[in-house]
């Protein structure tokens, strides 16, 4: 018998069944992928870590594998609105009944092995996607790589897309030893892309030590802004003219062209015609990546957390630029670089309105204000009160960006009345 029968017990469950709540390791997934016969997929796989795009990454991916024809799936964390974001068959989000069904099974198959919360849903996800009759699954790294549960299962093409400092505590303090943590996703004599264009060199030592052909972004696949759209080329292949990618942001063409490459690398088993890129890179959603509301103020929205996102946030305001004041909202864990993020986006910002996030490691509007230097921030008890403010100080022609967490932009999202459409992640407005 099922330990629970609701999504909503289960995860409540998982939040405190194994301690620490953080704990890397591949012993406890792959020992239960073994007991349910899961660790050998009949569809290929494409794993994508890195710092900063793994989302953006496999929703590019997602769009043109799905206008090619091809059943897909996609695991990816983590969900702004609802847990079920996280596991996708083509590009929909699976039913609350199909995933507790799957953490039943889980559960009974894992006897005395305790799995955190973060396993339960990665292998809930390839249970699913075994049971779909998938042509291909896409499995986005949640933090690191080499001990990461996704890493649970051989990639048939793995992705590095940006290195850059974050998650310090679990991966280390310098690109070097993050890049290492990275490229344990990488496997012998199996394609691997780098998306990066310094990589550090312990991707490229993992690389050559364990046999692995690396393709990197600038030297065997590029990318080009031309004219009205964009081109890609590598060894043979070229695209010209592109349309842009409907994700915005200047970092979706560097997100976009590892996505293209990864293709090229499938294309034997999985070919994808010219028409289905350019009609993928059209229809691509995905809430939270520089997600923009038009309006007589316009609010942006980017779960930008770590000073590589937030540099790609600065660019992306400069090359969308507002004749008006552009005010922060801002909202931030208590692991972050505040200081950093902020330092970097300081120029950009004509005034600050900073939130309290009431989650696990989530700073109070005071502390986050203190980490925020000489500035001197409108301080909130929530996020969503500070989003409030800030509407209300700006006037038409101004804008308004709400950034520093996925919890900052699920609040603020959530007082929009968005929601996100399982077909392909688009977001509507249900109430302004």
């Amino acid at each position: 018998m099922a330990r629970f029968s609701r999504l909503s017990d289960w995860l409540r469950w998982q939040e405190t069944a194994h301690w620490p709540r953080v704990d890397p390791s591949l012993i406890r997934a792959s020992a239960v992928l073994q007991r349910m016969v899961l660790s050998t997929p009949p569809f290929p796989i494409v794993t994508i870590a890195g710092t900063n795009g793994k989302g953006s990454t496999v929703a590019l991916l997602e769009a043109i594998l799905l206008a090619a024809g091809y059943r897909v799936g996609s695991y990816t964390s983590p969900h702004l609105l609802r847990y079920n974001e996280r596991i996708k068959i083509q590009g929909e989000a699976v039913s609350d009944d199909i995933i507790c069904q799957s953490f039943a099974r889980i559960d009974a198959a894992r006897h005395e092995i305790s799995l955190t919360y973060f396993e339960f849903g990665t292998l809930a996800a390839i249970d699913i996607f075994h049971q779909a009759g998938l042509d291909i699954a896409l499995l986005e790294v949640g933090l690191g790589g080499r001990l990461d549960a996704v890493n649970a299962l051989d990639a048939d093409v793995a992705v590095i897309t940006t290195v850059d400092i974050d998650h310090i505590n679990f991966l280390g303090p310098d690109r070097e030893s993050i890049g290492f943590e990275k490229a344990g996703i990488f496997r012998s004599h199996r394609p691997a892309i780098c998306g990066d264009p310094e990589p550090p060199e312990s991707v490229l030592a993992h690389a050559k030590e364990s046999s692995v052909p690396l393709y990197r972004i600038g030297r065997d696949f590029h990318y080009q802004m031309a004219g009205e759209g964009w081109s890609w080329w590598s060894n043979g292949s070229h695209y010209a003219d592109l349309p842009h990618p409907a994700l915005q942001g200047a970092c979706q063409y560097q997100n976009g062209a590892a996505a293209l490459m990864a293709l090229k690398l499938m294309a034997a088993r999985l070919p994808v015609s010219e028409t289905a890129i350019r009609d993928g890179l059209s229809a691509v959603r995905l809430p939270g990546r520089f997600q923009c509301l038009p309006g007589e103020m316009e609010r942006i929205f980017d779960v930008a957390h770590n000073l590589q996102g937030a540099r790609w946030l600065a660019r992306s305001l400069t090359d969308r630029p507002c004749g008006g004041r552009t005010y922060a909202v801002l909202g931030m864990l208590a692991d972050k670089d505040v200081a950093g993020v902020v330092s970097v986006l300081e120029n950009a910002i004509h005034g600050w309105f900073v939130g309290g996030l009431a989650v696990d490691r989530g700073l109070s509007g005071q502390a986050l204000a203190e980490r925020m230097g000489h500035l001197t921030p409108a301080i909130y008890q929530s996020v969503a009160e500070a989003y409030r403010a800030a509407l209300e100080a700006a006037q038409p022609g101004d804008r308004v960006l709400a950034f520093g967490s996925f919890h900052t932009v699920e609040a603020v999202m959530r007082l929009e009345g968005l929601t996100c459409s399982s077909g392909a992640e688009r977001c509507s407005l249900a109430s302004v």
